[in-house]
């Protein structure tokens, strides 16, 4: 939420337990739901989960939030940064932002982490 705020989103926390979003976070007049994952730093890429998992008397169960947010935003202790990635960006089950170059070479449909970093706005 912070890193939000630094970066000029004004940001709202909704009341409940059951929706499916953490907060919501509004620029310019658009307001977004975004879901906070954790992302962690594996063989140069920040991995998070794209998808809600609990357990119920029948075993476990995963749900995608498609149609149900329009962000994830991604904290990553290791590199302490924060990203916002549009649910489009993300996958289905899992996501995956680049941060050093892959080692096989390849460039093409890589999504960069800093592509999607939450910068604060430079001051004047």
């Amino acid at each position: 939420m912070a890193a939000l705020v630094r970066a000029g989103y004004f940001v709202a926390v909704p009341l409940g337990h059951n929706s499916r979003y953490d907060l919501i976070a509004e620029k310019e007049n658009k307001l977004l739901r975004v879901q906070v994952k954790t992302g962690r730093l594996r063989k140069g890429a920040v991995l998070f989960a794209c998808y809600s998992s609990h357990a119920h008397r029948k075993g476990p169960s995963c749900r995608p939030y498609v149609n149900e947010i329009e962000f994830f935003g991604i904290y990553c202790r290791e590199l302490d940064s924060v990203y916002l990635v549009p649910i489009a960006d993300a996958g289905c089950l899992s996501g995956s932002l680049r941060v050093d170059r892959p080692r096989n070479g390849q460039l093409r449909k890589v999504r960069w982490a800093s592509a999607y970093l939450i910068r604060e706005p430079v001051s004047e």
